[in-house]
C-alpha cells in the first residue's frame, strides 16, 4: 500500500471517531429539545465519504457525481440522471430545455401557457416566469392537496403547451390521469418530485411518468448533499439539453478535465463559427453554470444507500401521528393520501377546520413555545404573494381550495429525526390545545 493511502485510512477512520465524538446521542426532553419539520440525518460513513472526496481536491463534478448520478437513475427508474446544485435549479433546467430552438415545433415559447397549481413552493412556478411563459393555475383537492385532475381540460386551450406540477410534501397527485392528459394534446409533462422521492403512485417511482422530473438535495429533504438537486429523463435529447443548459450552454458534452469525448474536437462546424472551432467553446443554448461539487455528491451517495430506512421512517412517523391524531377530526382535518398512491411523506399536512374553537394561529404560537417546529404549505395560494402582484396569468375561478391551505394549513414534521418521543409529545400537545377552553 502507497504511504498516500495508508493516511488516507487513519485520516477515514479518525473522521469516523471524531463522528462519534463530535455528535453523541442525546435525550429527548419534552419543552427543552426542539422538535425540527426536518434537517439533515447522517452517521459516520457520510462524514468520512466527504472527507474522502476532499482528499482527491477535486473541486467540481468528479467521480462521486458520475456514481451517484448513475446510482440515482436506477433508484428512480429514469435513463438519466443529471446533478444540479438545487432543487430550484433543477426546475430551471427543466424549464428552460424545452425552450431550446432544437425542438422544433415543440419547443416553448414566450406567451405560450403551462398549466399549474398555485399552492407549492416559488421556484416550481418561477422558471415559467423566467421564461416568459404565461402560468394557468388550476386548484388543488383537500385533504390530499394535490391538483384537481377535473379541472385540466377546462385549462386548456390552443395556447397551452406545458404542464408543470408538484407531488405536494411527498403524496403524488393522479400521475396517469395527468400524463395521460399530456399525451393526449401532446403537452410537455415536468414532475416536481422535489418533496417526494421515493413515493409511489400505482406502484410505480414518481419522476417516471413525466418527459423530465426534478429532486432536491437541500437538508430538509429525502437525502442530502447541504445543497444539491437533479434532473431525470428517459429522453436522449431532452438528457444532451439539460447538460447543455446546466454547464454554459455548450455544445461539448465533455467531463470535467476531459477534452475530445466527441473524437472530432476540431472537426465541427456549427453556427457562424469557422470550420474546427475548438468544441469545447461552442454555444448551442443560452445556458448556466449550475453544476454540484464532488464532495457535495460523494455525500450524496452514502446518503443514497440510507433512502430506503428513511422512506421507512417518513412513514411510521406519519402513521403514527395520524392515528393519534384521529380523535380531533372535529378540530382538524387530518391528511389522505391520493388513491393508489404510497406517499414518502415530506410532512404531516394538518387543517383547522373553519368555525372550530381553536385557531391555526393560536397552535402555530404554542408550539412555537413548546419547541415544536412548525411550517406552512410554502408560499400557500402564491398568487396572493407579493412577488406575483401584476403577475400575467389565468386560473380557473378563484381557487378557493388554494385559499383554504393559506389560511388554515399547517404541516409538521416526519423526517427519520423524528423519534417516537417526539411524535408523541407533538401529539399529546395537539390534544392539549384542542380541549382548551377557548380563549
Amino acid at each position: 500500500m502507497k504511504p498516500s493511502e495508508e493516511l488516507r485510512n487513519r485520516i477515514l477512520e479518525l473522521t469516523r471517531e471524531y463522528y462519534r465524538a463530535q455528535w453523541p446521542g442525546r435525550p429527548f426532553r419534552p419543552g427543552e429539545t426542539p422538535v425540527p419539520v426536518s434537517g439533515r440525518v447522517f452517521d459516520e460513513e457520510d462524514l468520512a465519504t466527504l472527507v474522502d472526496a476532499s482528499l482527491d481536491f477535486w473541486l467540481t463534478t468528479g467521480r462521486y457525481a458520475a456514481e451517484f448520478e448513475r446510482k440515482f437513475a436506477d433508484t428512480v427508474g429514469a435513463r438519466f440522471a443529471l446533478l444540479t446544485n438545487s432543487g430550484s435549479s433543477a426546475n430551471l433546467l427543466a424549464i428552460s430545455c424545452l425552450t431550446s430552438a432544437s425542438l422544433g415545433d415543440r419547443r416553448l415559447r414566450p406567451g405560450d401557457e403551462v398549466i399549474t397549481t398555485a399552492v407549492g413552493f416559488p421556484t416550481t412556478l418561477n422558471p415559467i416566469i423566467q421564461n416568459g411563459l404565461v402560468p394557468v393555475f388550476v386548484d388543488i383537492t383537500v385533504p390530499t392537496y394535490s391538483v384537481d385532475v377535473a379541472q385540466l381540460e377546462h385549462a386548456r386551450n390552443e395556447r397551452t403547451r406545458a404542464i408543470v406540477l408538484a407531488h405536494t410534501l411527498g403524496n403524488p397527485f393522479e400521475a396517469d390521469a395527468v400524463a395521460e392528459f399530456a399525451r393526449k394534446y401532446g403537452l410537455w409533462l415536468v414532475e416536481d418530485c422535489c418533496d417526494a422521492l421515493g413515493s409511489t403512485y400505482k406502484g410505480r417511482q414518481v419522476g417516471t411518468f413525466g418527459d423530465l422530473a426534478t429532486f432536491s438535495f437541500y437538508p430538509a429533504h429525502h437525502i442530502t448533499m447541504g445543497e444539491g438537486g437533479a434532473v431525470v429523463t428517459n429522453s436522449p435529447q431532452l438528457k444532451k439539453l439539460v447538460e447543455s443548459f446546466r454547464d454554459w450552454g455548450r455544445d461539448c458534452w465533455c467531463a470535467p478535465g476531459k477534452d475530445n469525448t466527441c473524437g472530432r474536437r476540431f472537426d465541427w462546424k456549427l453556427g457562424d463559427l469557422p470550420f474546427g472551432y475548438d468544441h469545447k467553446y461552442i454555444y448551442s443554448e443560452i445556458g448556466y453554470n449550475l453544476k454540484v461539487t464532488d464532495m457535495q455528491a460523494a455525500v450524496g451517495v452514502s446518503q443514497l444507500r440510507k433512502l430506503p430506512e428513511f422512506i421507512k421512517a417518513r412513514q411510521r412517523n406519519f402513521q403514527f401521528l395520524t392515528e393519534r391524531l384521529r380523535d380531533l377530526e372535529d378540530f382538524l382535518i387530518l391528511p389522505e393520501s391520493t388513491p393508489n398512491s404510497e406517499p414518502s411523506w415530506f410532512g404531516c399536512p394538518i387543517a383547522v377546520r373553519p368555525g372550530a374553537p381553536i385557531t391555526r394561529d393560536r397552535i402555530l404560537r404554542r408550539f412555537d413555545a413548546a419547541k415544536i417546529a412548525t411550517r406552512l404549505p410554502f408560499g400557500g395560494n402564491l398568487i396572493r404573494q407579493p412577488a406575483y402582484r401584476g403577475l400575467a396569468h389565468r386560473s380557473m375561478g378563484d381557487l378557493p381550495n388554494s385559499d383554504f391551505v393559506m389560511n388554515q394549513v399547517f404541516w409538521i414534521g416526519v423526517y427519520p429525526g423524528v423519534t417516537e418521543e417526539m411524535a408523541d409529545y407533538v401529539q399529546m400537545s395537539l390534544h392539549a390545545l384542542c380541549r382548551e377552553q377557548p380563549e
